[in-house]
C-alpha cells in the first residue's frame, strides 16, 4: 500500500492541533550534518577534543535539532505547502551521541486575515529521553490553503563512506601488535625529498619504525630543513649518490642490521637491482614479488592484488611463488585462509588465452600441495572474482566468486592498471609491499598520501613478525 504525505490546509487547522517525531542522535548523524553544513567544529566531529571539552563528548550541532522542527512543520504540521516566515529557539541543553528526542509542534495561534496570507504560529519543543527540554520556541509559517496529498517520496539509502578507513585499521593492527616490541628499524633510502622523508618520520612517530635515513647527507638535511622535518633523532649514513644507497641499505639488510627497507626518491628498478643481485641482494629461494593492499570503500574487507610492480610477464613456476607470497601476507594480516580468484579475461580454460592454461594448473597445484594456506579458483574474469550476483549469472559454483580476498594478475600490465583503476576511478586507497626477500621491502609512489606510506610500513611490521615461509639462499 502506498505511503502517502498529506497537509493541513486553513480549513482543517485548529488551534491545539500538534504533530511529533522521534529521533536518535547516531555517529551517522554527525557526518552527515557536517558533510552538508561545512561545519567541522571539533565540539560535533572530534572526540578527542570534545572529551575535554565542556560537555566532554560529542554534541549535535543545534541546527540538527532545528532541522527536525522543520521536518514535522513540512511534512507533518501544516505539511506541504507550508512557507517559514520566522523562527525563535532557545537551545536549553546538548543533544548527545545515543540521545533519543521527540520532536513535538503544536499550533498556538492561526491568523487567517492577515494580508490576505494566512499564517500561524506553532509551538516547538525538542525534549530528550530524560525528560529534558533540550529546545523550545516558536515558528510562523504561511499556512497552505490547497490540500495536498501526495505519495510519500522515500530518498535512496545515504551511505557514508569513508576511503582509507580500512588502512587506517590495518595501522592501529600493527602498532597492537608491536606493543611490547622494538620499533622495526628501517632503512630509508635516498629520502631526499619532502615527501619521502615526512612519511618516514610519520611512521617512526606512530612508533611503528626506526628510521635509518641512507643517501647523500646534504640533500638530505637540505630537504629536511626546507620541509621544517626534524630527522636530528634519527641515525642518517652517508652515500655518494643513490645507486650507493640501495646497496648500502641491502647491505645493512644482509647483516640484520635493519630489518626492513623503505624506497625514497630513487626509480624503483634502482633500489630492486640491489636488492636482487645475485651474490649480493636479497633474495632467498622464493621468487620475489609486489603485493597491493587495496582498501575499496565498497569492499567489505582489504583486498590483495598481486603482481603489478615486479615481475612483468611472470611464468607458471614464477606465478607459484607469486600467489604464496601473497597467501602468506594475508595470513600475516589475520585472513586464516584467503581466498585467491586468478584473474584472465574469460572463466574457461582456453589455448588461445595461455593464462587461463597457468590458472587451471595453479590450482591443481593447489591440490597437490604445492600451493598452501590458501583456496584458489580460476581463471575467473575481474567481475565474477568480486560479485556474487556476476558468478552467478554466469552460473559459476565457486567458494572464490564473489569473496576473492587475493586478486592474482596474468601479468604487470594487467595488474598495474588495475590498481590504478581502482585507486583513481573508484577512490580506493593503496598500500604496497614487496615480498620474497630476506625482509620487506616498502615501494613507495610520490602520489602517495600519509595513510597509504603508513599503511605500508605497518605491512611490514606485520610480515616481519610472522613466522618467515622461505628464508633460505
Amino acid at each position: 500500500m502506498t505511503e502517502m504525505i498529506e497537509n493541513r490546509p486553513l480549513a482543517e487547522l485548529r488551534v491545539g492541533d500538534t504533530a511529533s517525531l522521534t529521533r536518535t542522535f547516531t555517529q551517522g548523524d554527525v557526518e552527515t550534518f557536517a558533510l552538508m553544513s561545512g561545519d567541522v567544529n571539533p565540539s560535533h566531529v572530534d572526540a578527542t577534543f570534545a572529551a575535554s571539552d565542556r560537555f566532554h563528548e560529542v554534541v549535535a550541532h543545534g541546527m540538527w535539532s532545528a532541522a527536525l522542527i522543520s521536518t514535522v512543520l513540512g511534512t507533518e504540521l501544516p505539511g506541504p505547502g507550508t512557507v517559514y516566515l520566522d523562527q525563535s529557539l532557545k537551545f536549553r541543553k546538548p543533544v548527545f551521541l545515543g540521545d533519543s528526542v521527540r520532536v513535538t509542534v503544536t499550533v498556538s495561534t492561526i491568523d487567517a486575515a492577515a494580508s490576505h496570507i494566512p499564517r500561524a504560529t506553532l509551538h516547538c519543543e525538542v525534549i530528550n529521553q530524560r525528560n529534558e527540554i533540550v529546545v523550545e520556541g516558536d515558528a510562523q509559517v504561511i499556512i497552505p490553503t490547497e490540500k495536498v496529498s501526495r505519495p510519500r517520496v522515500h530518498l535512496p539509502k545515504l551511505e557514508l563512506r569513508d576511503p582509507g578507513v580500512k588502512l587506517r585499521a590495518l595501522i592501529e593492527q600493527a602498532r597492537v601488535a608491536m606493543a611490547g616490541h622494538a620499533p622495526l628499524a628501517m632503512a630509508v633510502v635516498h629520502a631526499v625529498d619532502a615527501v619521502s622523508l615526512g612519511g618516514a618520520v610519520d611512521a617512526a612517530q606512530a612508533g611503528l619504525i626506526t628510521p635509518v635515513f641512507v643517501g647523500p647527507e646534504a640533500r638530505i638535511r637540505a630537504a629536511a630543513e626546507a620541509a621544517h622535518i626534524d630527522i636530528a633523532p634519527y641515525r642518517l649514513i652517508a652515500t655518494e649518490h643513490s645507486h650507493a644507497a640501495a646497496a648500502q641499505a641491502v647491505a645493512m639488510a644482509r647483516s640484520g642490521e635493519v630489518q626492513a627497507l623503505m624506497k625514497g626518491s630513487l626509480h624503483t628498478d634502482e633500489l630492486m637491482h640491489a636488492v636482487v643481485d645475485a651474490q649480493l641482494g636479497l633474495r632467498t629461494a622464493r621468487r620475489i614479488s609486489h603485493v597491493f593492499v587495496i582498501d575499496a570503500v565498497n569492499w567489505p574487507t582489504l583486498q590483495l592484488l598481486t603482481d603489478a610492480a615486479v615481475n612483468v610477464v611472470p611464468d607458471l613456476e614464477a606465478k607459484r611463488d607469486i600467489v604464496q607470497n601473497a597467501i602468506d601476507l594475508a595470513h600475516a594480516l589475520g585472513m586464516a585462509r584467503p581466498k585467491v580468484a586468478i584473474l584472465s579475461a574469460v572463466e574457461t580454460v582456453t589455448p588461445k588465452i595461455p593464462s587461463t592454461i597457468d590458472a587451471a594448473a595453479l590450482c591443481k597445484m593447489a591440490d597437490r600441495g604445492q600451493i598452501t594456506g590458501g583456496v584458489l579458483d580460476g581463471p575467473l574474469a575481474f567481475d565474477n572474482a568480486v560479485s556474487a550476483a556476476a558468478a552467478k549469472t554466469k552460473g559459476i559454483v565457486s567458494a572464490v566468486a564473489g569473496h576473492a580476498d587475493i586478486l592474482l594478475a596474468p601479468d604487470l600490465e594487467a595488474g598495474n592498471m588495475l590498481a590504478k583503476q581502482l585507486e583513481y576511478l573508484a577512490e580506493a586507497k593503496v598500500a604496497g609491499i614487496v615480498l620474497g626477500a630476506r625482509v620487506p621491502v616498502v615501494l613507495t609512489s610520490r602520489a602517495d598520501l600519509p595513510d597509504a606510506r603508513m599503511a605500508s610500513c605497518a605491512l611490514a611490521v606485520l610480515l616481519s613478525m610472522a613466522v618467515p615461509a622461505a628464508k633460505a639462499g
